[in-house]
């Protein structure tokens, strides 16, 4: 059999999730919006049953991961995640069909096996490879990932163009199946070997204390480490602008500004093209910065996400102040390439400040914190929408991301003052 290191798996993961993630999503829009014919606010109950099962979850499987096993914890994860995709692809049929629920109502249940395989999956799969390949080589296979990830994206992006001509709900299922192809894959080829399980009594710890007692120790190691508390507050305010982001862009491109009526694509080239470039673009900026920045330095890495933030908030901001089509497109790509290069770099600052027995808990821990902000902060930003304007919403989300500079400003003037207390002592 073949053998593969733990950075390699990790890379085949992020290239395949890519893979699959852009094959759905690339034209997914057209499917709920043309196919199913779902309004706003079912779009948006569609999202919210997402993040709100998220929010429920996140922290139970990361315990989970943190007290058995990563590798099950992500494994488990990807069949979960699969048959959540196939379902959603095969709803407009179930809908149909007569089985007594409706197409809404199949997307739901979708949404909600989505989320939990989502969360099985998040968290675990990053302190997975941090502990099999050391701190000191996180940063690098993390943007290595990220590349090769990108690279699944450009197939996936033609892919979900090519297969939606043929069925609008095809994507989904076939995105589904490359997720429970890879949990196959990843059972003959993941190993194990950097996780230490949590010792344990034979009389007095049974499975449920050991998992109350894994997530008491992430709590702890989240209220006892200032940096880590502000960023849990901060996931609040940028699961809240992403949410409005995501949601919005595409909606603002279509009703706010318009297509080029000269060139005479239609909605799903336009997309699949604007997604193209920015993966091109991501990916150019995630290969410069492998071959250039040193992320292992936790100073240099913060004062990276710092200016990558307040490239985002005035990517947001412009794009919803955009004139025209090509002010719009232009911000949407500085916006996607500046998401695609924080990724990695956020990842390997948080790894950073995280005690890797309890990593996978407290890294939940904040994606629940993320799915909080997008289920509290999403309908909010949308309220501000239906107000006044998408512009406005854009706007909004923009403001909620400002926030997080100071946070990481203020990080690091604790992280000075912290190490001058451990040198006069």
């Amino acid at each position: 059999m073949m053998k593969l290191n733990a950075s390699r798996i990790y890379m085949i993961m992020g290239f395949m999730t890519s893979l699959a993630n852009a094959t759905m999503f690339t034209t997914y829009a057209i499917y709920q919006v043309v196919a199913l014919g779902f309004n706003p606010l079912q779009l948006l109950l569609v999202g919210m049953a997402l993040e709100v099962t998220v929010l429920v979850f996140e922290g139970i499987t990361g315990v989970v991961a943190d007290t058995y096993s990563r590798k099950l914890s992500v494994i488990i994860g990807m069949f979960v995640l699969g048959a959540g995709f196939v379902l959603e692809g095969s709803a407009m049929w179930l809908g149909d069909g007569g089985a007594g629920m409706s197409a809404f109502a199949w997307l739901l249940v979708a949404q909600v096996i989505f989320g939990i395989g989502f969360t099985f999956v998040s968290g675990a799969d990053s302190a997975w490879m941090v502990d099999e390949v050391g701190e000191e080589r996180a940063g690098g296979v993390f943007l290595k990932a990220k590349r090769v990830g990108l690279i699944g994206t450009l197939l996936g992006i033609g892919l979900s163009v090519a297969i939606s001509s043929v069925g609008y709900n095809l994507p989904y299922i076939a995105g589904g199946l490359m997720y429970l192809a890879l949990g196959g894959f990843l059972i003959v080829y993941m190993k194990e070997t950097g996780f230490a399980k949590p010792e344990k009594t034979a009389e007095r710890f049974s499975h449920w204390h050991s998992m109350k007692t894994t997530w008491v120790t992430g709590a702890r190691a989240v209220r006892g480490n200032r940096i880590l508390l502000m960023i849990l507050v901060v996931t609040l305010f940028s699961g809240a602008a992403s949410e409005g982001y995501d949601r919005l862009w595409q909606a603002f491109v279509i009703d706010d500004i318009g297509f080029p009526a000269a060139i005479g694509w239609n909605m799903a080239i336009w997309f699949g093209l604007i997604a193209l470039a920015s993966t091109l673009l991501s990916l150019a900026a995630v290969w410069s910065a492998e071959k250039r920045l040193d992320i292992v330095s936790e100073k240099f890495a913060r004062r990276s996400l710092v200016v990558l933030t307040a490239v985002r908030v005035l990517g947001i901001a412009g794009l919803a102040l955009s004139p025209n089509f090509a002010y719009a497109l232009a911000a949407v790509l500085l916006i996607e390439v500046v998401t695609a290069l924080t990724g990695p770099i956020y990842d390997t600052w948080l790894n950073m400040n995280v005690e890797s027995r309890s990593r996978a808990t407290v890294l939940s821990m904040l994606s629940q914190s993320d799915a909080l902000g997008q289920t509290g902060g999403g309908p909010f930003v949308g309220w501000i929408g239906s107000r006044l304007s998408i512009r406005a919403s854009l706007l909004a989300s923009a403001a909620l991301l400002v926030p997080i500079l100071g946070v990481f400003a203020n990080a690091g003037r604790r992280r000075k003052s912290g190490n001058s207390a451990n040198r006069r002592f």
